[in-house]
């Protein structure tokens, strides 16, 4: 697991705020982890393993892949803290390891200058082209607010994301939704002075 320290500055809610993300999330903040996610085999790993645990075997066969390539990628997402040894079971010619993820939800640090990019290109390498008939929607839409205006839509935005979704893979397909609200470098026109 990530030690976290707090920053010297954080105020008492700030702190409290960071303990209850520690106990829901794993925070992102390493150059190590960012690595380790960045790669497509590794967060096509993690994505699996959100489902339950696995072995090898079973990542291997859902990957195409050989196990020796699988447990390299599992040994640089344990050495980076993303996913633990979560049990071990006693079979015919052996032992079979299952591994895990720390945490089933993972959230990037606010003070990581990479967070945005990296949820982005993360995005961008999960998605699949859109067919015929099924729900795809991929919008840029710049908006002109007050700070005001910006925290009340970023905490809509937050609540949003943060409501329950199914994650059980029986029950369909997977999609992902990417949320992001960010300061656009959009100029503004002078007046028009014909107006």
């Amino acid at each position: 697991m990530v030690e976290e320290q707090l920053p010297a500055h954080a105020s008492q809610a700030g702190q409290e705020e960071e303990l209850r993300d520690r106990q829901d999330h794993l925070v992102l903040r390493s150059a190590e982890q960012f690595k380790a996610l960045g790669h497509p085999v590794r967060h096509r790993m993690v994505n699996m393993l959100r489902q339950r645990a696995a072995t090898l075997r079973q990542l291997a066969e859902a990957l195409g892949m050989s196990k020796g390539t699988i447990g390299y990628h599992v040994r640089v997402l344990r050495e980076a803290g993303l996913v633990r040894l979560a049990e071990t079971r006693q079979v015919r010619g052996g032992t079979e390891q299952y591994f895990a993820l720390v945490s089933h939800s993972f959230k990037v640090h606010q003070d990581v200058a990479v967070g945005p990019e990296f949820l982005i290109n993360a995005a961008l390498g999960e998605m699949l082209p859109s067919q015929p008939g099924q729900p795809s929607h991929t919008a840029l839409r710049h908006l002109w607010l007050t700070d005001s205006e910006a925290y009340a839509l970023e905490a809509r935005l937050r609540a949003m994301a943060d409501e329950p979704y199914p994650t059980i893979p029986s029950r369909g397909e997977p999609y992902g939704l990417l949320i992001s609200l960010f300061r656009a470098d959009v100029p503004s026109l002078p007046p028009d002075e014909g107006s």
